[in-house]
Order: C-alpha cells, then sequence, then structure tokens
C-alpha cells in the first residue's frame, strides 16, 4: 500500500432509542416474535398514513449536538424508491435535501473527520434464510424502526481510523443516550465506501461500497481487504468498477452484488404524506442544555480535578456505565485517586475474568469498604476478602467487617513485631548487612500478616518493624 493512498467515507446507521418506531406507534423492540410488532403503517398497507416520532426528531439533534453539528430550521422528508423484499412500501421515507443536522467533526489522534450530516430515516425489515425447502422469510418487526445516518467526508486513510472513528461515535451516541449501539442486534452498522489513487494524487479513485458491517473487526478486515484488491487491479492495468460488495466475513473476502446507485436511481421526491419539520433555536438550546459530558470532556476533568493519570481516565471513561459507577462512588468515599485503583484493579479485573460486564458490588459498598481501610479498622488482606464474598456471595459488609474485621490495635502489634524480630536474630543481621534490606523487609512484613492472619495496619506494621530494627 505505500505506493497508494486510500481514501474511506463512512455511512453509520443506528437504531434511536425510542419506545415506538418513527411513524407509527408500534413497539420499537428487540426480539420479539417475529412480525409481531407491525401495523397498516409500517408494513404499507394502502391508505395508512405515518405520523411523525417527535422523541425521534429530539435524539437526531442530540446525536448532532455531541460532534458539533448544525441543525436545520427545516426538516423536510423525502420518499427513497427503491425495491427489495424488506421494503414493504417500496420505498423508504428519508431525508436527503434537508436534513436534520448538517456538518460537525470529529478528532481523531492524528486527524479530524469532517461529518457531512445525519438524517433521519426508518429502517427496513430483515430477511430470514431458512431451509431451501422453506425459502426466505420476512420479519417485518424492525420495519419503521428510527434510524439515524451519519455520512462523513472521504476524510479517512486507514481502517484504524475507520475503527477509531466508529469507536468516538459509539461512545458519543451512548453517553448521550439516543441509541444503545448493540452492533450484534444491528442496533448500529456501517457502510463502507472505500476507493485508493496514488501517492499524493489529488485525483480521487473510482469507489466501492460494502453494505451493513456490523462490527469493528469486519470493518478493519473489511476495509484491509478492499484496498488491497482495489490496488491490485490498479498494479495490472486494470480500472475499478463502481460497484456494491458484499462483505463476506467467513471467507475474508468481498462480493460484487451490484451496480452502485446514484441519488438519481433512487428518484427521491417530497413524501407528501409528511409536513417540514420545524426546528426552532429554543428547543435545540434546550437540548443541548441536556446532554451530558462527553468521554474527551470527562477525561479532561478526572486528569485536572481528581489526579487521575490519563491511562487511569482513559480507561474510566471508555465505558458510560463505568463512569456512573465512579461518579456515584466518589461522592460516597471522597478519594477519587483510591476509588480509580480499586476500580481499575479489582472490578475491571473481575470483569474481564468472569467475561460478564455487570459490577457485582454496588458503589455504596464500595465506599463502606474503603472508609473501614481508611479508618484502619480493617486490614487491607481483610477489605479484599470482604470485597470477594460482597462480589461473589452478595454478603453484607458491615456483618463481614465484624467477623473477619478487627484491625490488631497499636500495642499488641508493637508485641507481635517486637517478639518476631527477638525470634528471628540472622534475619536481623541479614537486613543490616545484605546488599538487599529492603527483601529481608518485605520477609518481616510476610511474617506479620501471617502472625495476624492478615488483620494488622500495613502502614502502621511497617513503621514499627523500621523502628525496632533500627
Amino acid at each position: 500500500m505505500q505506493d497508494y493512498d486510500i481514501v474511506i467515507g463512512l455511512e453509520v446507521h443506528a437504531e434511536l432509542k425510542t419506545k415506538s418506531k418513527v411513524f407509527c406507534s408500534c413497539k420499537n423492540q428487540f426480539g420479539s416474535l417475529p412480525n409481531t410488532n407491525c401495523c397498516p403503517v409500517c408494513v404499507g398497507l394502502p391508505g395508512a398514513l405515518p405520523i411523525l416520532n417527535k422523541k425521534a426528531v429530539e435524539l437526531v439533534i442530540k446525536a448532532g449536538l455531541t460532534i458539533d453539528s448544525e441543525i436545520n430550521d427545516l426538516a423536510v422528508f423525502e420518499r427513497k424508491n427503491y425495491f427489495y423484499p424488506d421494503l414493504a412500501k417500496a420505498y423508504q421515507i428519508s431525508q436527503l435535501v434537508r436534513p436534520i443536522c448538517i456538518g460537525g467533526h470529529i478528532d481523531l489522534k492524528e486527524s479530524r473527520v469532517r461529518i457531512n450530516r445525519i438524517h433521519l430515516e426508518e429502517d427496513a425489515g430483515k430477511l430470514v434464510h431458512s431451509t431451501q425447502a422453506i425459502g426466505t422469510l420476512i420479519d417485518y418487526n424492525r420495519g419503521g424502526v428510527p434510524l439515524m445516518e451519519l455520512v462523513t467526508e472521504p476524510d479517512i486513510s486507514s481502517a484504524d481510523e475507520a475503527v477509531e472513528f466508529l469507536t468516538k461515535l459509539r461512545q458519543r451516541y451512548i453517553f448521550a443516550d439516543v441509541a444503545e449501539c448493540k452492533m450484534e442486534q444491528g442496533g448500529m452498522r456501517c457502510d463502507v465506501n472505500i476507493s485508493v489513487k496514488p501517492k499524493g494524487s489529488n485525483v480521487l479513485g473510482e469507489r466501492t461500497e460494502m453494505k451493513n458491517l456490523n462490527s469493528f473487526k469486519s470493518v478493519h478486515r473489511a476495509i484491509t481487504y478492499e484496498a488491497n484488491r482495489q490496488i491490485e487491479i490498479l498494479k495490472n492495468g486494470g480500472k475499478i468498477t463502481q460497484e456494491t460488495r458484499k462483505w463476506d466475513d467467513n471467507h475474508g473476502k468481498s462480493i460484487s452484488m451490484r451496480k452502485k446507485e446514484t441519488s438519481q436511481d433512487y428518484r427521491y421526491f417530497p413524501d407528501p404524506d409528511l409536513l417540514a419539520v420545524e426546528i426552532s433555536r429554543e428547543e435545540v438550546e434546550t437540548i443541548r442544555k441536556s446532554l451530558p459530558m462527553m468521554p474527551e470532556q470527562l477525561k479532561e476533568r478526572y486528569i485536572k480535578d481528581y489526579g487521575l493519570s490519563e491511562y487511569e481516565a482513559d480507561i474510566i471513561t471508555k465505558d458510560r456505565d463505568i463512569v456512573k459507577y465512579y461518579n456515584k462512588a466518589i461522592t460516597l468515599y471522597k478519594n477519587p485517586k483510591i476509588v480509580a485503583n480499586w476500580l481499575l484493579t479489582d472490578i475491571l479485573s473481575k470483569i474481564k475474568d468472569e467475561q460478564d460486564s455487570q459490577i457485582k458490588i454496588s458503589p455504596e459498598d464500595l465506599a463502606k469498604i474503603l472508609t473501614l481501610l481508611g479508618q484502619a479498622k480493617i486490614s487491607r488482606t481483610v477489605a479484599k476478602d470482604i470485597f470477594a464474598k460482597v462480589w461473589e456471595e452478595g454478603a453484607d459488609v458491615d456483618e463481614l467487617a465484624k467477623t473477619m474485621g478487627g484491625s490488631v490495635d497499636n500495642e499488641s502489634l508493637k508485641n507481635i513485631i517486637k517478639n518476631i524480630v527477638e525470634n528471628n536474630q540472622k534475619a536481623v543481621d541479614d537486613y543490616h548487612t545484605s546488599d538487599t534490606p529492603e527483601k529481608v523487609f518485605r520477609w518481616f512484613v510476610g511474617q506479620v500478616m501471617k502472625e495476624t492472619k492478615g488483620k494488622a495496619n500495613a502502614q502502621t506494621a511497617e513503621k514499627i518493624i523500621k523502628e525496632l530494627l533500627k
């Protein structure tokens, strides 16, 4: 690829988080029995008229504000005409000339990706390919689900940048609570437009499009494969055909489906059943004020105000649920750095080991454990044991602290350490003469913890040991 530049534009579809569909009152619900969330409007029966879901418009505005889009004061719906079995009306209500959102951008590590627009449309149904005897069936439950489509400018130059962009976009949608973006359910999917050109050339090459990629891994593999395929054709003197291609993830290759359509092929015209939507500046500002902090803002705040490292802040702000947990925990235990340490080392490692995204200890219980530990009422070892029991059994922190806790008082601890020192003269000599006194010192700490069954306060024990070893 070193002799060629890759030029990538993305079309990202995300199903909006509404209770009902975009033009009717049917449930917007994944996983229902086939064809149970349908009505005359979303299956396209003659005479059925659409009614616009106001919430869907508000969520698209909200999504646009997360990427600094301009919001159109007048949005128009058009009919996009094409025939496909899962499109009941043989046209899709969409937007072309006056979408809800115009422009915007997302900054990556080394570049900025400009956004062309975000528009609102209805999703199509779903084809279910069964056995050869039965054939292909259609589930219209998804038909009419509110779908927003974001279109980028061709500013992406590698598979890595495409995945970075999609990751940041997905974070924004989830943090703003406009879409769940569950890619395994089709809640977020991506079309990739890709072309290649000689390095440094200002003339864009012919592009191809790959439809409905539903994982970041597939996007990365598809871009890498298609770029290499186009480069090989050009190196051998061939020409790229503008076409729509299907990505076969199982075989790791793209397959030609049809000649690429243009907007003229869809014969767009204003939908006569839907009025233009007027969007006031007051409505936009109200929605803007409802926006939560985005990941980049949170990361900056955590570093500046809470003293977290860039790594710690980056990990926490990757997930909205983790952010909510952390923010709640630090209101209960006023040491953001310690909470972050337990969150990253204990909680997230548990989630990773168990392959379960559910946090099985409440912020309240974590705060109780950290408070007991901070007040030296339990040792770190006991704190870890209590944490484990709460996580695994849902046990009560206060009850566990009574039975497992109770740190050794300072006078008793001093006597225990004095006894250990007096009975280990060789270790004392080694501490004073060895090239690695710290290793010997840690041995003494280990003996104290063993003798007290982990109930000694580690900091106090270390201080006493140092005094007695002088």
